[in-house]
């Protein structure tokens, strides 16, 4: 069991009326903080009073950008328990990003231990209204002094927590999507599949482009022959055709999204056939045409499922289930939703208990 020292903050805050909370602007009082140094490895577990932390000029993440995050979120049950979704899968995928930016390997164990000993700390920042969670975010940034090309030889990971409402303004309806033909993200063996600020750093001129034509988000395509759609800019994306779920599959330059493991899970558990393959837009628009594009939706962490409305690409644009949110869409929704929240029993043992 490892020892984790506890500095409690002086002045405590207390959490706002839902209406308030937005999306990422409010903190809690305390955050986890852990270091690193070559030959000593991680070390130093602490929980500490929310706040600034001494940043030198020449901060090696500032100029060679060595930094992972991750999302995740706690819920609190109609019968006041708190509970984190999927933790370990979350941590997992931690790991794996830290691997590709070079960052030192955490101690899953430890660094769940953690996460638990600062929600309960934290229990009272949960909300308990529908659409409400607190927001996870642990992230490792490397904070050596030195100018110069190289591995870091120090870290500092945090876990800070935000409690959120909805992340979209307009709930749970469906988005408009603009397919980009003008910008890239990722290649196979770069950093699609990392959870690293550098990736959405170069999503945002697309998106902010996207925002003044009136889209909602951008939908990727493939980086070499700009035809095979890869993931939309905070989600992955799916496509319900003909009955079966189509989803680009995980080749190199994707985000593997643990929301869209759990869709996955769900869809081969109600007996909904899955593919993971390549899908080109130009098969998406004659899917439409035929009239075999039933649903498409987006997966992820922050909206959990969102559906798509239309998808605008070249001077096209195609409405889809008449610009209404599908039946499976919402299926999911319900379902991800109502196990997060206590309303349906886990079966598939996606939640921890946050005690003490």
């Amino acid at each position: 069991m490892i020892e984790i020292t506890l500095t409690k903050a002086e002045k405590v805050s207390s959490l706002p009326m839902d209406n308030e909370l937005g999306f990422g602007k409010i903190f809690t009082d305390h955050m986890f903080m852990m270091d690193y140094m070559t030959g000593k490895g991680w070390h130093s577990p602490r929980i500490v009073p929310f706040g600034d932390f001494p940043a030198n000029p020449s901060m090696t993440v500032f100029h060679y950008g060595q930094a992972i995050f991750e999302g995740m979120k706690a819920f609190r049950s109609a019968d006041n328990r708190v509970w984190v979704f999927r933790p370990y899968e979350y941590l997992n995928r931690f790991n794996r990003s830290a691997r590709y930016l070079n960052i030192p390997q955490m101690d899953v164990e430890q660094v769940h231990t953690a996460l638990l000993k600062l929600l309960a700390l934290e229990k009272d920042w949960v909300p308990g209204k529908p659409g409400t969670s607190l927001y996870i975010r642990p992230f490792v940034v490397s904070d050596e002094a030195h100018l110069g090309v190289k591995v870091a030889d120090s870290y500092k990971l945090f876990i800070i927590l935000s409690p959120v409402g909805a992340y979209y303004k307009t709930g749970f309806n469906p988005i408009s999507i603009k397919v980009e033909d003008k910008y890239v993200r990722a290649v196979k063996g770069g950093l699609g599949e990392a959870k690293t600020p550098a990736n959405y750093a170069m999503s945002l001129a697309a998106q902010q482009e996207a925002y003044a034509e009136g889209f909602g988000q951008v939908l990727w395509l493939d980086a070499v022959e700009r035809k095979y759609i890869e993931e939309v800019g905070t989600m992955n994306i799916l496509f319900k055709i003909k009955g079966e779920i189509i989803t680009p599959a995980l080749t190199g330059s994707i985000l593997g999204g643990i929301t869209r493991k759990t869709v996955l899970e769900l869809c081969q558990n109600w007996g909904i056939k899955v593919i993971e393959r390549q899908i080109s837009i130009e098969e998406v628009f004659e899917s439409h045409a035929k009239g075999e594009l039933e649903e498409i939706f987006g997966s992820g962490t922050a909206a959990v499922i969102s559906p798509v409305g239309s998808l605008s690409w070249k001077g096209q644009k195609i409405i889809i289930n008449n610009n209404q949110t599908g039946e499976f869409s919402q299926k999911l929704f319900d379902y991800i939703t109502g196990v997060q929240s206590g309303k349906i029993a886990d079966q598939f043992n996606w939640m921890e208990e946050i005690k003490g």
